[in-house]
């Protein structure tokens, strides 16, 4: 619903299932855990908030303001990715 085009949309659906597969190959954090990463653990709740939003937005009809509403939180799901790869690897050089 968040995304007007047909195609665009299988295409979403597509990349959040692929995104999920293919993060744990592209892992390359020094660390293992979250715990060294406090800008990451802070990125992870927002990941939370995102994902139990997006879900209450998909239980409601299609009208206007929940429209907008999932276009933006569709686009901050796919940036938290882009965002999460980044930090870790400011936070390696940070830290070294």
């Amino acid at each position: 619903r968040s995304i007007p085009n047909k195609l665009g949309g299988v295409i979403a659906l597509v990349m959040s299932i692929a995104i999920l597969f293919i993060l744990p190959i592209l892992h390359v954090n020094k660390s293992q855990g979250l715990q060294f990463y406090p800008l990451n653990q802070i990125l992870f709740w927002y990941m939370v908030i995102i994902i139990i939003l997006l879900t209450w937005i998909g239980a409601r009809p299609v009208e206007s303001p929940f429209i907008l509403t999932g276009q933006i939180l569709t686009v901050l799901y796919f940036s938290y990715y882009i965002l999460n790869s980044m930090i870790s690897k400011f936070w390696d050089k940070f830290l070294n």
